[in-house]
């Protein structure tokens, strides 16, 4: 069985994150390290994927500069979504062939993961890509590939304040209803058990084994100043 490189690599700004994505991707692209899922947090930011529209930020960047959220537009699919601390973000780094089923197959992990905190939540199917608890969605998806190897993933909304998806149009989906672990369940609980679980199904699910790796190991085979700091 083929391994699957899992680094934590904590609470990240986004910028630094992606930096860190695109130099994986030119690893793997490489074969510097294998198939390789990134697991984090963000500070707050709203990403606006290749499709978006300005109308998604509708209360004007000056609204969201003075509430500390930063603006990034990415080369993801997808449209504007928004990230911050206390939500899984997972940056798979794997060289795959069929898009739409490495999509499939993340939203039944993630399903799966979820099923563990006793949430019984859907893949996207007739709806847009993501999963669905309900008809709340709990975690949104978007990717990009080149030469075949994948950057940015999938983000659960675990116990983040929901608070910021009511300022824009989350996903491009008017009138939407977003939820997270904490709303469904009514617990508050340390995001740790959920990262190792969200990994686990992960991995099963692309049928690979799963290593924990530091970021120093991620980072061996290139030099990498920025994530010195969390080694």
């Amino acid at each position: 069985m083929e391994s699957l490189w899992v680094c934590d690599l904590g609470v990240l700004p986004y910028a630094e994150a992606l930096a860190l994505q695109e130099r994986a991707r030119d690893a793997r692209q490489a074969d510097e390290i294998p198939d390789t899922l990134l697991l984090l947090e963000h500070e707050p930011v709203y990403t606006r994927g290749r499709r978006s529209t300005p109308a998604e930020l509708p209360l004007g960047e000056a609204f969201y500069a003075a509430r500390g959220i930063e603006i990034v537009d990415v080369d993801r699919g997808g449209r504007v979504t928004y990230h911050g601390p206390g939500q899984l973000v997972g940056y798979p780094i794997m060289r795959i062939g069929d898009i739409i089923g490495y999509l499939r197959t993340m939203e039944r992990a993630i399903v799966a993961a979820l099923a563990g905190e006793g949430i019984a939540a859907q893949g996207g199917g007739e709806r847009p890509t993501g999963v669905w608890a309900g008809g709340a969605k709990i975690a949104s998806i978007g990717v990009h590939v080149s030469r075949r190897v994948t950057t940015h993933g999938f983000a659960v909304n675990a116990e983040n304040d929901l608070e910021p998806f009511g300022w824009i149009v989350p996903c491009g989906l008017e009138g939407v209803t977003i939820t997270s672990i904490a709303r469904e369940t009514g617990r508050v609980r340390n995001i740790d058990g959920f990262r190792a679980r969200t990994a686990e199904e992960f991995a099963a699910a692309f049928e690979r084994r799963g290593v924990a790796v530091t970021p120093e190991r991620l980072t061996q085979t290139w030099p990498w100043r920025p994530v010195d700091r969390l080694v």
